[in-house]
C-alpha cells in the first residue's frame, strides 16, 4: 500500500519552478450507516505554481509527515515550498525554503484551485456526494488518470497562452481524458 507515487513530468517541456504548493484534502471510502463514523482518506498533493502541474501526490488513510516527505523527495526541487497551517508540514526537510501560512490561503491558492478541480471532475471527491469509492486502490487509480490528463491539459494551456493573446482556449480539460 505504501507504493511510490511518481508523477510523469514531460521534462523536455517542463521548466524549473520557483514555487511548489502542498495541501491535503479528505473524504471517506466505503458505505456507512447513520451510526458509524467516517474513516477519512487523505489526498496529499503538490503543485507547481507557474505551470500548474501536479508534481506529486499520495492517497492514504493518514497524512503523516513520512508520506509528505516521500512526495517532496520524489519531486524536482524548487526554491520555495508553500503550505497551510497543518502541523505535519513542520517536520519535513525541504530542499528550498518552507513558507507556512496559518492565517489565509494567499500562499496556497494554486493547489487550492487544483483541489477544487479534483472535486469537480472526480465525483467521489465532491462534498456531500452520493458517489463514493469502496476501495483505496480504486481511488488511487482514478486520481492517477486524472493527474496524467490534468498535466497534459495544463502544459498545453501554458504553451497556448504564451503564443496567443486570446484567453479563450480552443480545447478543454475533457479533451485530455
Amino acid at each position: 500500500m505504501d507504493k511510490k507515487r511518481a508523477v510523469e513530468i514531460d521534462k523536455e517541456n517542463y521548466s524549473e519552478e520557483e514555487y511548489f504548493e502542498l495541501d491535503e484534502l479528505y473524504w471517506f471510502i466505503g458505505k456507512k450507516s447513520n451510526k458509524e463514523t467516517y474513516e477519512n482518506v487523505y489526498l496529499i498533493i503538490m503543485v507547481s505554481r507557474g505551470q500548474r502541474q501536479i508534481i506529486g501526490f499520495d492517497a492514504a488513510f493518514d497524512k503523516s509527515p513520512k508520506r509528505i516527505q516521500k512526495i517532496i523527495d520524489n519531486a524536482p526541487e524548487a526554491k520555495y515550498y508553500c503550505t497551510d497551517g497543518y502541523s505535519g508540514y513542520i517536520d519535513i526537510i525541504y530542499p528550498g525554503k518552507h513558507i507556512r501560512n496559518i492565517y489565509n490561503k494567499k500562499d496556497t491558492y494554486t493547489v487550492e484551485g487544483v483541489n477544487a478541480d479534483l472535486r469537480h471532475y472526480i465525483p467521489v471527491l465532491a462534498r456531500r456526494s452520493r458517489c463514493f469509492s469502496r476501495q483505496l486502490e480504486t481511488l488511487k487509480a482514478v486520481i492517477k488518470v486524472f493527474v496524467s490528463a490534468y498535466n497534459r491539459f495544463g502544459l498545453k494551456k501554458y504553451k497556448y497562452k504564451q503564443n496567443h493573446i486570446s484567453s479563450e482556449l480552443p480545447f478543454s480539460f475533457v479533451d485530455f481524458l
